[in-house]
């Protein structure tokens, strides 16, 4: 099949996942993309940019039998504008609807809108994590309840009828060498912004040093200009126990990190999947991550009881406990996998591209003319 694929914010995990299913596909792809750079304008204009480009591939010659976008994209505006209508899939990475902003004012509810109204225009409506498909869909009926009048009818069943559930995959990351002596070392891994809740990270990692307690960290992911103050006053107070600090510039690095780490962390407040999260664990890092948003799920709680003890209360608190007792296992030499340290790709064979791309491949074969 002939797939157009239209990303209004190349980078990151939009990015990985469109990079990751191209290169593992049987599929013949044309990507239009543009850089991520100012998220709330690509959502604003790449619909008519978008529009441009293919009108000018179909004055050429060039035809798709399917077209593929991810949220960022107004596909009811596109679709307005486009030469010809194809089937359409529109991929969520996340939402404007369910994002914890600090303050409701913040909001700008036009994103949300655009988002419903790209479902409701899709043929097919695709989300990184059942937990993401059901928060969009309960955050609907709430957001017509700000609108004074007028509400729109039947949306949640419309989008739901046509909603599926496709994890993003990952690539093999090799084999991590054997583990030079020393305390634990904890990962932190997540874009710098608050509602990854890096204060109750730290707060946990003042506990464990309140408690005198030996341990290394690295803390990485995307950062911005803007990011939460208590990243540089973390930086200063925790200076002489940080091995890794701040964005990783090469793949290469970033997969280092992962490497070294002993367990990753996540304090999130907001998440749909977590992809560094697999990528942790596919590396060997044992994984210690809240018990609710998309974690139980990508831990397949359900299939795997077992996993529950990957899942901690929540808080700085719990996550302190638990981290200390990790770290008596490993002074213990216990091992923090209990003798199979194999579990961990075990635990993260499915989200891999070559078994991944394989699936989407034929789920979009179905979306096709």
């Amino acid at each position: 099949m002939k797939i157009l694929a239209l990303e209004p914010y190349y980078g990151g995990s939009h990015k990985a996942f469109l990079d990751g299913w191209v290169a593992h596909s049987k599929h013949d792809w044309t990507l239009f993309t543009l850089p991520a750079h100012k998220w709330k304008w690509r959502m604003r204009h790449s619909a008519i940019t978008f529009a441009d480009q293919v009108c000018e591939g179909v004055a050429q010659g060039n035809s798709w039998d399917v077209l593929f976008c991810s949220d960022m994209l107004n596909l009811a505006e596109f679709l307005g504008l486009a030469p010809e209508s194809i089937p359409s899939i529109v991929y969520f990475h996340e939402n404007q609807l369910t994002y914890p902003f600090r303050h409701e004012s913040e909001r700008d509810y036009q994103f949300g809108m655009t988002n419903i109204t790209s479902a409701l225009a899709a043929d097919a409506v695709w989300f990184n994590s059942a937990y993401h498909r059901d928060s969009f869909l309960d955050a609907i009926p709430k957001f017509w309840e700000k609108m004074p009048d007028l509400p729109p009818e039947g949306v949640v069943a419309r989008i739901s009828e046509k909603a599926a559930v496709h994890s993003p995959g990952i690539s093999p990351i090799a084999k991590r060498p054997e583990r030079a002596p020393g305390p634990l070392r904890i990962l932190w891994a997540a874009r710098w912004e608050h509602d990854k809740n890096p204060e109750g990270f730290f707060e946990a990692i003042d506990l464990l040093e309140t408690g005198g307690l030996d341990f290394r960290i690295s803390v990485i992911g995307e950062t911005f200009r803007d990011a939460p103050a208590v990243f540089a006053s973390a930086k200063e107070k925790f200076k002489n126990r940080i091995d890794r600090w701040g964005y990783q510039e090469s793949r290469s690095d970033y997969e280092n990190g992962l490497q070294e780490a002993d367990v990753i962390v996540s304090t999130a407040n907001h998440e749909f999947f977590g992809i560094s999260v697999i990528e942790a664990i596919a590396a060997g890092a044992y994984p210690l991550l809240p018990n609710r948003l998309a974690y139980p799920e990508i831990l397949r709680i359900d299939d795997f009881p077992e996993n529950k003890q990957h899942l901690y209360g929540g808080g700085p608190e719990d996550l302190a406990h638990e981290l200390a007792e990790l770290a008596h296992r490993l002074e213990q030499k216990c091992g923090l996998w209990n003798g199979d340290p194999e579990r961990c790709l075990r635990l993260v064979g499915d989200f891999h591209w070559d078994h991944l791309a394989r699936e989407l491949d034929e789920e979009v074969r179905h979306s096709g003319r």
